[in-house]
């Protein structure tokens, strides 16, 4: 069953690879053997992150990238094409935060926006480029493909002060399910990863308050907080041809924080 782990050959880009879960599931992909593309908006923890897979022996490629741009997803995908050939997995990861400060009933349009035009947009932007990558290939009889998009737990379970960042996950889970139906055809699977409490430096400053970590660490049954490296594992079953035949799937990755 290792040979079926064993990711030669591949090629995949993680948007949001520089840091956090995307970064840890960007070293395990690049330790099986994946070539990997790090997109990010900062340069220097662009460079950092391909210095830190360096030492997994697998190609590793990085692109300045806001994914909330279209043009600019485009052009990051068209070179990542011109240096590999082919990209057989996207692992849309980017986003921001919502934030929890201002209520519901003081949210400011643009504030809305915002988040949507990352964490919903820009995964678009990201799966529609790689997704007709792949249908040309299936086309051309090299049917293989891989989605997968970084939700949330809070597109599950109601948070206040939240409301725009758990609808921008609600509608990950919504379009993945929608992509598995259209794309199967093609050989393309789509997932979504909704991960808990997840130490980051998105969450840095939730990690360092004591009323939050009393509040919540009781309420996971691993009795830690996430760890990017968690996701390692799961990105590299989601990229092989061991999950062929799993779609449209949300998985949650929380240590048991939702059923607790």
């Amino acid at each position: 069953m290792a040979q079926a782990f064993d990711l030669g050959g591949r090629v995949a880009v993680v948007t949001g690879g520089n840091g956090g879960i995307g970064l840890g599931m960007a070293e395990g992909l690049a330790r099986a053997g994946c070539a990997v593309s790090l997109w990010g908006r900062d340069p220097d923890k662009n460079a950092a992150a391909a210095a830190r897979l360096a030492g997994t022996g697998a190609a590793v490629d990085t692109r300045v990238c806001d994914v909330a741009d279209a043009a600019a997803v485009q052009a990051a995908f068209n070179a990542v094409l011109a240096r590999f050939g082919r990209v057989d997995g996207l692992f849309a990861n980017a986003g921001v935060a919502g934030g929890g400060r201002r209520s519901f009933l003081e949210r400011e349009p643009e504030e809305w926006r915002h988040t949507f035009s990352i964490n919903l947009d820009g995964v678009v932007h990201a799966f529609q480029a790689a997704a007709r990558h792949m249908a040309e290939r299936a086309a051309a009889g090299d049917a293989f493909g891989r989605l997968v998009a970084t939700s949330s737990v809070a597109s599950l379970l109601g948070a206040a002060r939240n409301e725009h960042y758990g609808a921008t996950k609600g509608a990950l889970n919504a379009m993945v399910r929608a992509l598995a139906v259209e794309l199967a055809r093609y050989g393309v699977t789509a997932n979504a990863i909704l991960p808990g409490w997840i130490e980051s430096d998105m969450t840095a400053g939730l990690m360092a308050n004591e009323k939050f970590v009393a509040l919540n660490l009781p309420r996971i049954p691993a009795r830690r907080f996430g760890r990017p490296e968690d996701f390692a594992g799961i990105a590299v079953y989601l990229m092989s041809g061991a999950s062929a035949y799993h779609t449209g799937q949300v998985l949650v990755i929380d240590g048991g924080y939702t059923v607790a």
